[in-house]
């Protein structure tokens, strides 16, 4: 039972015989966040936020693009 990756452009596809997941980059992910606050809360927005910073696993000018994408940007601008 081994996973098959595929990707496209901005996601990462795993299957396996009984499951399929989508893997979305950091910033992608952190601007969802931001879209989900209200649900998951603003303090678990931030902490992804802070620690994609921290790590450098993207740079705050592909964080903004995803922000646009979203509709995030006054939610997110500092």
């Amino acid at each position: 039972m081994g996973f098959t990756m595929s990707t496209s452009g901005n996601c990462v596809q795993k299957e396996s015989s009984c499951l399929s997941a989508r893997i979305y980059n950091p910033a992608k992910t952190v601007a969802d966040c931001f879209k989900y606050r209200n649900k998951i809360g603003l303090d678990v927005a931030l902490e992804a936020l802070r620690e994609v910073i921290r790590g450098r696993k993207c740079t705050t000018d592909e964080l903004w693009q995803y922000a646009k994408i979203c509709r995030m940007t006054k939610t997110m601008r500092p």
